[in-house]
């Protein structure tokens, strides 16, 4: 099967206006989140994503060029709940609350769908994304230092290094649990901020940069 390609553009062809437009699209990217969890990226077309939606190919062709049009336009609706329960963790005012609070967002999206988020996972590794459309786990690591940056045990020059670690550590954590079916949101956010709080207590001895 053919692979995304990085260098098609992911900008829709046109917005849906009317409630039918919406309807349709709401079907396709239905049908593609559908695919990819069944048949992951290497079995997903436009041609079979237009037949799982019960629309024709050119129907399709009206609104995304492209399957990496429709992937990104898939990606912007599976994460937007996310991306809003990271940016309410970052107002948070104190920090440790704040990572919780993160920690619960991300692991509720990866639980919900996990063979979904783990696809579109992969999928934004590859896609150069739209203007205006930032990559989530970038989103998270700047939630992450805004958070730390409250903390005075951590030097200005460390804050986007720890953050880094944090996502990865979580990230690695919560995919894990994913691919093998976990389903307790609670005990794995505890064993998520159980790793993270350890890495946390040992960095602060990291000379800065």
């Amino acid at each position: 099967m053919e692979k995304l390609d990085p260098k098609r553009t992911v900008k829709p062809r046109k917005m849906p206006v009317q409630r039918r437009s919406a309807a349709t699209v709401g079907f396709i990217l239905d049908a593609a989140a559908r695919i990819l969890e069944e048949r992951g990226l290497d079995g997903y077309t436009t041609n079979i994503i237009a037949e799982r939606a019960g629309i024709s190919i050119g129907t399709c062709y009206q609104y995304f060029a492209s399957k990496e049009a429709i992937t990104a336009a898939l990606i912007a609706r599976e994460t937007e709940h996310l991306c809003h329960e990271l940016d309410l963790a970052r107002e948070t005012r104190d920090w440790a609350t704040g990572i919780r609070l993160a920690i619960a967002a991300a692991v509720t999206y990866q639980l919900k769908r996990p063979r979904l988020a783990q696809q579109l996972d992969l999928a934004e590794k590859i896609l150069v994304l739209s203007e205006g459309q930032e990559n989530v786990q970038k989103r998270a690591q700047d939630v992450i230092a805004s958070l730390l940056a409250r903390n005075d045990a951590y030097v200005a020059e460390n804050v986007m290094l720890v953050s880094r670690d944090l996502v990865a550590i979580a990230h690695g954590m919560i995919d894990s649990a994913g691919r093998h079916g976990e389903t307790n949101i609670d005990r794995l956010c505890q064993r998520v901020y159980c790793a993270i709080s350890g890495y946390l207590d040992a960095s602060k001895g990291i000379p800065a940069t």
